[in-house]
């Protein structure tokens, strides 16, 4: 009989749990369908005049931006952001969470363009931005009794990227790309270091990750319009262990990833 009750509450926790993990997703999907209706609208609103200069058959301003070496611009972005996280030995071990997970939070990023050209289809390009993400690590309780345990971390990035791209050959006044890099990034508005966040799961304020990603350029006259999107996975440990916190202890390794949809305007 003891046995009977106990996977009752199990199975009503399960049902819980199910339920608020499936509102958070509903939650974080809607957010996404809206950024990317407008960013969709935005597109269709340059496609008349982009059509038009494709009827032309000719690479007008495609020939103007080709003699420059260098150019400058500003770019801005929608990124979702969250964490990789792997659990501890310690982790089984204990009772007091049946699991630790990250939610998905959405942020925006706001940049200057720097870009060098070598060739005709490699660009070296250099992208200082100022990020705001937004992460969660909740923590399931084991028992029916126990509470869901968040731990919300918001961040003010200031991330230095490096990128390679390679360029597709041109086609009336557009083209494709991919691009690849390297990035670090510090976190201004981090507690990791505060007495107030001591009862608290810490992230280090720095990080080092890795980026590629692809997309498109439109050539206008007096700008190149770039549509890109592109991923960044955490190459190391961000956690600060605590022996003294449980919420740290069930935690061995914590890495960052985030997908960026992000517009450039360059010239």
């Amino acid at each position: 009989m003891r046995t009977t009750n106990t996977w009752n509450m199990l199975h009503l926790h399960c049902h819980k749990t199910v339920a608020v993990t499936a509102a958070v997703a509903v939650g974080s999907r809607q957010n996404a369908l809206r950024m990317a209706f407008v960013l969709v609208c935005l597109l269709l609103l340059q496609l008349p005049t982009a059509f038009a200069q494709f009827n032309q058959g000719k690479n007008l301003n495609y020939l103007d931006f080709q003699q420059k070496n260098y150019y400058f611009g500003i770019t801005l972005g929608y990124n979702a952001s969250d964490y990789r996280i792997y659990h501890s030995k310690d982790f089984i071990r204990n009772d007091s969470f049946a699991r630790a997970e990250s939610v998905t939070g959405p942020g925006f990023n706001l940049g200057i363009v720097s870009n060098l050209k070598v060739g005709e289809y490699f660009d070296i390009r250099f992208l200082p931005t100022l990020s705001f993400t937004e992460h969660t690590i909740k923590y399931s309780p084991a028992g029916q009794n126990g509470r869901v345990v968040s731990r919300p971390i918001e961040s003010v990035l200031v991330e230095l990227p490096f990128h390679v791209r390679y360029k597709s050959a041109p086609y009336h006044d557009f083209r494709l790309f991919v691009i690849g890099g390297v990035k670090y990034s510090f976190d201004v508005a981090s507690d990791s270091r505060t007495r107030q966040a001591s009862g608290l799961v810490k992230i280090a304020p720095t990080d080092f990750q890795v980026e590629y990603g692809a997309g498109v350029q439109f050539f206008f006259p007096y700008f190149i319009f770039s549509p890109e999107f592109k991923v960044s996975q955490g190459l190391n440990n961000v956690l600060i262990f605590n022996d003294r916190l449980q919420q740290s202890t069930v935690l061995e390794k914590v890495l960052s990833r985030t997908f960026t949809i992000s517009l450039h305007f360059e010239g």
